[in-house]
């Protein structure tokens, strides 16, 4: 028998956010055990703890159909978890995960509140071809002329890779048609994870939705990963304003699904070289279970 804690991230509504399953105690479960507790499970993804002990945790990460390298709102969600279990309060701890270690660090609040921080994978980025504009336009289901011209398009990564689609303003996200085998097959073209369409919704605020049909997830409520990729990317093309070496925004997703969340992003910056990727966020434990596979 396996326990699981089912949780949702980056928010502190139960319900809200993105939901992630956290495993504990898996270093007896075998990879194919692991895709099918992911499965069962079925959130957009579910961590999994191999090995736990002097500041380091050995975790790997599933979608319902496949593993991935790194996953932001199932690290916040192993976090919470972690802090609520007891085995950590605050001291040092790194994750060794596919994509390399990521430090973690806690903040508590009262009434039992817990923000999550993970500092993620170095800044990465490369241009994509201005042909492709009108192509991930219309797998949107747009024309692109509801591009927005000032804003990068671009894929960029802090531990997975995403290609960034800014939109003139919020509403049109809402109105999304997006076809997803397009979507899929544009994400394999372009070697990257998830098609991630965004807008400004004031100087340091944007507005996202992420479709990742490549790796099983129609659709991803709240991406950790992906808001500290787009906010690099910004701040790497002067499109945030810095102040003493850092920048700072904040993502808000998941509202055309109905599970609203907020992603905080820090930034330490020189220049226009993006040193060092802060994300943080709350989450709250929604149940716990067993499985029996």
């Amino acid at each position: 028998m396996t326990l699981y804690t089912e949780v949702s991230a980056f928010t502190t509504v139960p319900g809200q956010g993105n939901r992630a399953g956290v495993v504990l105690e898996a270093g007896g479960l075998s990879r194919r055990q692991m895709q099918q507790l992911a499965a069962f499970l079925d959130a957009p993804e579910t961590v999994f703890v191999t090995r736990l002990g002097d500041g380091l945790a050995r975790v790997r990460y599933f979608t319902p159909t496949q593993e991935v390298d790194f996953c932001g709102h199932a690290t916040v969600a192993l976090g919470r978890v972690l802090a609520q279990e007891g085995h950590w309060r605050g001291e040092a701890l790194e994750l060794e995960t596919l994509a390399g270690r990521v430090p973690l660090r806690i903040v508590l609040g009262q009434d039992d509140g817990c923000q999550v921080w993970m500092q993620q994978h170095p800044f990465q980025s490369r241009e994509v071809a201005v042909s492709r504009r009108r192509d991930l336009a219309e797998a949107l289901g747009l024309s692109d002329r509801m591009l927005h011209r000032g804003l990068p398009l671009a894929a960029a990564s802090t531990g997975l890779w995403s290609v960034f689609v800014p939109l003139l303003d919020s509403f049109l996200l809402e109105g999304l048609e997006p076809d997803l085998p397009r979507i899929a097959e544009l994400s394999e073209q372009l070697g990257v994870v998830s098609v991630y369409a965004y807008a400004p919704m004031g100087v340091s605020r944007f507005a996202a939705r992420d479709f990742a049909p490549l790796v099983g997830i129609p659709e991803d409520p709240v991406t950790g990963s992906a808001a500290g990729a787009l906010l690099a990317l910004l701040a790497s093309e002067g499109r945030l304003p810095v102040r003493g070496g850092r920048a700072s925004g904040v993502i808000h997703q998941g509202h055309a699904l109905g599970t609203p969340g907020e992603v905080e992003v820090d930034l330490e910056v020189n220049g226009s070289k993006v040193m060092a990727v802060h994300v943080g966020g709350y989450a709250v434990v929604e149940r716990e279970g067993s499985w029996n596979g």
